[in-house]
């Protein structure tokens, strides 16, 4: 009836044959087509958090863990913060005693995060999800007692589109 059922792989000798295979046939081949489509050193791998490593070791160009790269990593020990949503903008407290750590520090943001880098030491990064999107331009940060302030204007994106929602016959 609909024209894209040609363009699935399961025909009805398919599904009989599905109807007819038991779990462990089922296992085998998934487990092969997964030895054909992953590196070998990968195989055994049961447990999600090695598949993780793993997965960002294949991405990242095949590096090992104790290779150290020039780029900050997110810190381990993360800094509080206080995200505050106001009608028109985001607000960021961060609660930071040691000025010269202010100095040293450096802030970014794409439009749904809050990246904090050499920060709570050099070299290290945290990463702040935003409650919603934010404008490029337009944020200020200020230090004053102690507690940092980011304030980043929200986007306020109304633009939508109609869908036509026909009956076909």
């Amino acid at each position: 009836m609909f024209p894209w059922n040609s363009f699935f792989p399961l025909n009805k000798n398919m599904k009989e044959m599905m109807k007819s295979m038991n779990p462990q046939d089922v296992d085998q081949y998934v487990k092969g087509v997964m030895k054909q489509m992953f590196p070998s050193d990968w195989q055994g791998t049961q447990d999600p958090d090695d598949f993780m490593k793993n997965m960002n070791n294949m991405m990242s160009g095949g590096r090992n863990d104790s290779e150290k790269t020039d780029t900050p990593h997110e810190s381990a020990e993360k800094i509080p913060v206080n995200i505050f949503e106001a009608l028109e903008s985001i607000y960021i407290q961060i609660k930071i005693q040691d000025e010269d750590l202010v100095k040293s520090m450096k802030v970014f943001h794409t439009s749904n995060q809050a990246i904090l880098e050499n920060i709570p030491s050099a070299g290290e990064r945290q990463v702040i999800t935003l409650p919603c999107l934010v404008k490029k331009k337009g944020s200020s940060a200020q230090y004053k007692d102690g507690i940092l302030e980011i304030k980043i204007p929200k986007s306020i994106d109304l633009q939508y589109t109609e869908i036509d929602v026909s009956e076909r016959k």
